[in-house]
């Protein structure tokens, strides 16, 4: 089957999670890559590197060990003034990507069929490319560190199933401190997910009403009451976060079995990394080999019936 069948038999149920490899697709060598931003910003913070990342050191890892560095010069040593702290630097460094025509594509694609996009990156191209607006689904629960409940859109949605959206998992640019990129970033996730998970009486273990849990106003309700269509993400043994959500998805499938949903993890045929993909497996994410990198950007792929 092919990545063009698979959206059209699902194109009314389907969310996208969508990583890097949008931005990477089609572009210069370590153009729109975490690891270059990361570089450049150790070549500041940790000048014996020479901006390169030490093997035996996971990125997540790297950013925690960048931050320790960057507290050591909270000022410019010749003009006493604050120096922006290491996410405004790196939202500093993404100011300049601009959609591409994958962007355009397949946002316009999921907003012609009401699909939510989930989304690891931090940037606001997919939003950009259809010129959505930031909503918030409820102003009371926001907050700059954690905006899980806003999203961007080209109207306002009566709930996070309920149509198109851009939904960012790990923080986005317009609150540079809800950047999520180190490990201790990853760990406050997981326990802020946890307790909506599995604390209190609206908690989603419980089984009760699925549009009445504390994470029922947030991206949380996306991921676990929505068919997946993962594309663009590496998903390696780093993204602590997102694999521990593919846990819990899985473990809550299995105690309420009527409100399991497909996903499926779109890789080429050159993917080596066969424990990734067992895992996988075992939470319930099939795999879908494509032959190569166009299969799942080329806007053909995603191209309306109108087009």
């Amino acid at each position: 089957m092919l990545l063009r069948d698979l959206i059209q038999h699902h194109q009314h149920q389907l969310a996208l999670l969508i990583g890097n490899g949008i931005n990477r697709y089609n572009s210069r060598a370590n153009t729109n890559s975490w690891d270059a931003l990361l570089s450049t910003l150790a070549k500041s913070s940790l000048p014996e590197l020479n901006g390169k990342l030490p093997a035996g050191i996971s990125l997540t890892e790297f950013y925690d060990v960048l931050e320790l560095g960057s507290r050591r010069q909270l000022k410019d040593p010749q003009t006493s003034t604050k120096l922006p702290s290491l996410q405004q630097q790196f939202c500093q460094l993404m100011a300049d990507w601009k959609p591409a025509v994958q962007h355009q594509s397949i946002a316009r694609w999921a907003r012609h069929f009401a699909c939510p996009i989930l989304t690891t990156n931090f940037e606001h191209t997919l939003s950009e490319s259809v010129q959505a607006s930031a909503f918030v689904t409820s102003k009371n629960a926001f907050t700059d560190f954690y905006p899980w409940e806003t999203y961007f859109s080209n109207s306002e949605l009566d709930h996070p199933c309920g149509g198109f959206g851009i939904w960012h998992i790990n923080g986005m640019q317009k609150y540079h401190r809800s950047i999520r990129l180190g490990l201790t970033h990853y760990m406050g996730s997981v326990e802020r997910a946890r307790a909506r998970l599995h604390k209190g009486s609206k908690r989603l273990s419980a089984g009760g009403a699925i549009n009445d849990w504390e994470g029922a106003n947030t991206w949380l309700q996306i991921l676990f009451h929505k068919p997946l269509l993962i594309i663009g993400l590496n998903l390696a043994e780093n993204e602590v976060f997102l694999r521990w959500l593919l846990i819990e998805r899985a473990k809550y499938y299995k105690d309420f079995p009527d409100r399991t949903q497909a996903a499926w993890y779109v890789h080429t045929e050159h993917e080596q990394d066969l424990g990734k993909l067992y895992f996988l497996r075992a939470v319930g994410v099939d795999s879908f080999c494509v032959p190569d990198y166009s299969s799942i950007y080329d806007a053909s792929i995603w191209r309306l019936e109108a087009d």
